[in-house]
């Protein structure tokens, strides 16, 4: 009989010895990294990433020396105020051409799409009926004429007669009469003939207005009626061209006290990705009423539109020029922090600390911001790394020499950048603080 408990003694060791080793393992990974146990090596490599400028990057190893960061000036300057709005093209007048007499189409004179002045043969209808029309009517006249010229001599002779007292006054009163009735037929005959001549010349359909004639909606050989409802062609007028927005009531203070005064505020047309500007115009219009819908009022802009560069029912956005700051501080709205107790900036105090430097603000484009309180020109305030950041930290201005801040002055120059939002809520610059 085999004794098991012999067997179970050497298996039971082998175990013992096998968690014996594995305790030894984690007692040496735990010397090895356990915090402080290579103060020699720690001592002898930095515990951060070496910037560009020689320092450690803060947040790298517990590094406490100057945090890097970048700088830019408060200026003085000009701020226009733009107002932006989603805006609809629309030709100044769109003309329907249709016949306003019937007939064979025999013509067409015109290429799709061509540029068109006013008074430009369209197309042509068959003349031929209209001519035979103006032929009978003159005939008529003629007739008419002759009788009423014979009539006229009769009511002289009468008249000689019955001063001679040879003739009833009767008689001279019938011939009277009857010049009178020929006079009378021969105008009637004259408006037959004027009408046959204008019958006549509506067979030469042409442009009413100077504009751009569409696709052509008929080909020669159709017959084609009198105001028919299907018409020969399409002219919209785009020099000048209006462009249509809208505005929310709460700007309109500003706008309408300019436009009421007489200035001519600039209307800037920019493409569906509000990245090139199309056309420049000014403030034509605006309508009698708002929305109640909306809360909007609709307002037109007119373009000379020389350059054809805008197309009736296009899309653009609308940036409207409505005031311009003079004089006012401004500081790049990178800058600009929101904390618990408010707007403020990390403002630099001398050249290697800084601190917190509470703001008023006022309108702001997205790349620039009105300063009305706390900094003045010249001011310096950190744009980048301000992550690390607080009340009197220490820095280090890491600006390249060779490298050229845009200030908002100089970026206002380069490109008056649109402000506000779009669509129906567009309104004044977004204002970031109060």
């Amino acid at each position: 009989m085999v004794d098991h408990s012999m067997q179970s003694t050497p298996r039971n060791s082998r175990r013992w010895l096998f968690g014996l080793l594995v305790l030894l393992i984690i007692a040496g990974l735990c010397w090895k990294f356990w915090p402080g146990s290579h103060t020699d090596s720690a001592e002898q490599k930095p515990a951060g990433r070496a910037g560009k400028t020689g320092m450690m990057r803060p947040g790298f190893g517990g590094s406490t020396g100057p945090i890097p960061v970048r700088v830019a000036p408060a200026v003085q300057g000009e701020f226009p105020v733009y107002y932006k709005a989603l805006g609809t093209v629309t030709a100044l007048n769109t003309i329907n051409v249709r016949s306003r007499v019937g007939g064979e189409l025999v013509k067409i004179a015109f290429e799709e799409g061509q540029m068109v002045k006013a008074g430009d043969l369209l197309a042509e209808i068959d003349p031929r009926s209209y001519q035979n029309a103006l032929l009978q009517a003159q005939g008529t006249l003629l007739q008419n004429q002759a009788q009423l010229k014979n009539a006229q001599v009769d009511v002289e002779r009468y008249r000689g007669l019955y001063a001679q007292d040879s003739i009833a006054k009767q008689t001279l009163d019938t011939a009277e009469a009857l010049v009178l009735q020929y006079q009378g037929t021969v105008k009637t005959n004259q408006g037959a003939v004027d009408d046959a001549k204008l019958n006549l010349e509506f067979t030469k359909i042409r442009a009413p207005i100077t504009g751009r004639v569409g696709l052509r909606q008929v080909d020669v050989g159709n017959l084609v009626a009198a105001n028919d409802t299907t018409f020969i062609a399409v002219i919209t007028q785009t020099q000048p061209i209006n462009v249509v927005f809208t505005l929310p009531e709460n700007t309109l203070d500003t706008v309408l006290t300019r436009y009421h005064a007489g200035n001519k505020l600039p209307v800037e047309a920019w493409d569906r990705g509000d990245a090139k500007q199309q056309a420049v115009g000014v403030l034509q219009s605006l309508d009698n009423q708002i929305d109640v819908t909306t809360g909007t009022l609709k307002f037109k802009g007119r373009f000379d539109n020389k350059d054809q560069a805008l197309f009736p029912n296009q899309f653009v956005n609308v940036h409207l020029l409505a005031d311009t700051l003079h004089n006012v501080v401004l500081a790049p709205s990178a800058a600009i922090q929101f904390g618990n107790s408010g707007t403020f900036v990390y403002k630099l105090d001398g050249d290697k600390k800084v601190k917190v430097q509470p703001l008023v603000v006022g309108d702001t484009d997205g790349d620039n911001t009105v300063i009305k309180e706390g900094l003045v020109a010249g001011d310096r305030v950190v744009l980048e790394g301000t992550d690390r950041l607080k009340d009197g930290s220490e820095i280090e201005v890491v600006n390249s020499s060779s490298e050229v801040l845009t200030t908002p002055t100089e970026h206002l120059q380069g490109k008056p950048a649109a402000k506000g939002e779009t669509g129906a809520t567009a309104g004044k610059a977004q204002k970031v603080g109060s």
